[in-house]
């Protein structure tokens, strides 16, 4: 995910974002969010992926986090045929 397409659309669904550097050595960043007309919801991401999902839970309701939840647990315990990669090659 890129960060100025996810900054884009949360600004059009009515959040903003920013995002901070943590350190100078890595191109790694905190991302912040918040919704502009209630400035008590905010929060902050290690992600551009979990900013994604963080304000896509506060849209909705957090009515998806149970499936979202249920999808990792799945794909984390799927097993990866290697010998089908190897094939391709």
């Amino acid at each position: 995910m890129q960060w100025s397409l996810i900054k884009s659309w949360a600004k059009d669904k009515g959040y903003t974002t920013f995002r901070e550097k943590i350190n100078d050595q890595d191109n790694r960043y905190d991302y912040y969010w918040g919704k502009i007309d209630d400035p008590a919801v905010t929060g902050m991401e290690p992600s551009v992926s979990k900013l994604a999902f963080a304000i896509f839970n506060h849209m909705t309701d957090y009515a998806h986090v149970d499936y979202q939840n249920k999808y990792k647990e799945q794909q984390a315990q799927t097993d990866i045929d290697h010998e089908e990669f190897k094939e391709g090659w």
